[in-house]
């Protein structure tokens, strides 16, 4: 039913589209963006979109620039130098630990091939097997039907328990030689949960053993099982352990999770996610915030602590399908935008092409928009122009852009130069509601220095290598 219905959507999709290119000839866009058709959100989608603090500072993977991403070292940083919220985006192992990883081949950030290799880990995964209660001859049945379709380096195909077996730091420091830091190999750099993410967020880190490596448990199969690309398998259900962080100095920022191409997760991969959010405490529909909670209070960040907690995105139009008939709107949802030539990219940037893109995420109860801008050292494709902002906002909904990387980048979102002059009034500046950065550092100095974060928020400068050392890194 979702299959169809999902075609058929992207079918209108096209067509609006190749109307946008053929039958309709824009020739002023400063004009012509007041005569594309847009919808707008309703009240109840307005109340939920203003669950997010103004110019919130979105941490992106904790940080890619100053630590090895989505890693312990990553989301301590974050919280410490005050981002709004830790970023992360979500996948799934083989028994249904909910991971917070972006990669979908795991060669870049770990040493996986040095652990591994490219072929199935037999012996250990058959005396996982008999850990949850197979027995040998059971287990030795189960690894085999496993090898028969393991693809190597896709973190779908591997338990949690092998996954923590990966350095997921020592890779940074041998490719960020600049930023590299001995601690972020010597202290075990693990793949993060979604539980882990949590936990950062609450001013907790991991529980260490006298090794340094975490201190877990891990149950029996109990029945439940899940379906993903690796198969059918048993849900194991983890104990993992925190400790108060030494080094926290309160801030409580939020996290703003994404949800990746449905084929990359286990079937019901929403429903998995929206259980998970219930069962740490993080569902803001069964487990909602008093509204008079503050974003900030005495200069500490405490989004965490609002109905603004969690936001959720996607790229995915099928996704956004599906987070909407299990979230409905009541969560903060962001639907992010790529200029290409993608199922769901937008191929034609022109107002009638960029309008249909937004009135598929009001259709699909997004609040927010979150287009790609230029500039080095990413040099995306251009989303974010003056007039694709008066759009986003034109229909109600919000603009959360990405990646901001310099100075030079912040300066012109915000209106300083190049896109600061406005035109007949319409355009305002900042061309931005919110921010992804990797570098929070910089953007929180910058908004300090530049009059846009103000009291209550804290208005003291950070430095990311104090921060750093500080954490013991």
């Amino acid at each position: 039913m979702i299959k169809k219905f999902f075609h058929a959507v992207m079918a209108c999709g096209l067509i609006t589209l190749v109307m946008s290119c053929e039958d309709q000839k824009f020739n002023n866009i400063n004009v012509d963006v007041d005569k594309v058709e847009l919808d707008h959100l309703t009240p109840e989608m307005v109340k939920v979109r203003d669950y997010v603090p103004e110019y919130a500072v979105v941490a992106h993977r904790g940080s890619t620039f100053w630590t090895p991403e989505e890693t312990e070292a990553a989301y301590r940083w974050a919280r410490e130098i005050g981002a709004d919220y830790l970023e992360c985006d979500m996948q799934v192992s083989k028994d249904g630990v909910v991971l917070a990883l972006h990669d979908d081949n795991l060669k870049r950030t770990t040493n996986i091939e040095n652990v591994f290799g490219e072929t199935i880990p037999y012996e250990i995964r058959k005396a996982y097997y008999q850990k949850i209660g197979y027995s040998e001859v059971e287990a030795e049945a189960l690894v085999k039907e496993d090898a028969k379709n393991f693809v190597p380096n896709l973190p779908a195909y591997y338990t949690y328990e092998e996954l923590m077996m990966l350095d997921a730091g020592t890779w940074f420091n041998e490719t960020s030689i600049e930023q590299a830091r001995p601690s972020f190999a010597s202290q075990h750099q693990y793949i993060s949960t979604l539980e882990d993410l949590v936990a950062y967020s609450k001013g907790k880190m991991l529980e260490r053993d006298a090794q340094g490596k975490r201190v877990f448990t891990m149950g029996q199969k109990t029945g439940e099982k899940i379906k993903s690309l690796s198969g059918t398998a048993d849900v194991i259900k983890y104990t993992f352990g925190y400790v108060d962080d030494p080094e926290d100095t309160g801030n409580r920022p939020g996290i703003y999770i994404e949800f990746k191409e449905p084929w990359l997760n286990s079937t019901g991969f929403e429903e998995i996610v929206y259980k998970e959010l219930d069962r740490l405490g993080m569902n803001i529909i069964t487990q909602p915030e008093p509204e008079s909670n503050p974003f900030y209070v005495n200069g500490k960040v405490n989004t965490g602590n609002t109905n603004g907690k969690v936001i959720l995105q996607t790229f995915s139009l099928e996704s956004l399908v599906r987070v909407a008939e299990h979230f409905e709107g009541k969560v903060p949802m962001c639907f992010l935008l790529w200029k290409g030539t993608g199922a769901t990219d937008i191929t034609y940037d022109d107002p009638l092409g960029y309008a249909s893109f937004i009135n598929l995420g009001v259709k699909y109860k997004a609040h927010f928009i979150g287009p790609c801008i230029a500039g080095a050292p990413n040099d995306y494709p251009e989303l974010n122009q003056p007039w694709q902002d008066y759009l986003i906002h034109k229909a109600g909904m919000k603009n959360h852009p990405y990646t901001f990387d310099t100075y030079d980048q912040m300066a012109k979102y915000f209106g300083q130069y190049n896109f600061g002059v406005e035109i007949d009034g319409k355009y305002k500046a900042p061309y931005l509601d919110a921010l992804f950065t990797n570098h929070s550092d910089m953007s929180i100095n910058y908004m300090i220095t530049q009059g846009w974060r103000k009291s209550p928020a804290s208005e003291t400068l950070v430095d990311a290598k104090v921060v750093l050392e500080r954490l013991g890194y």
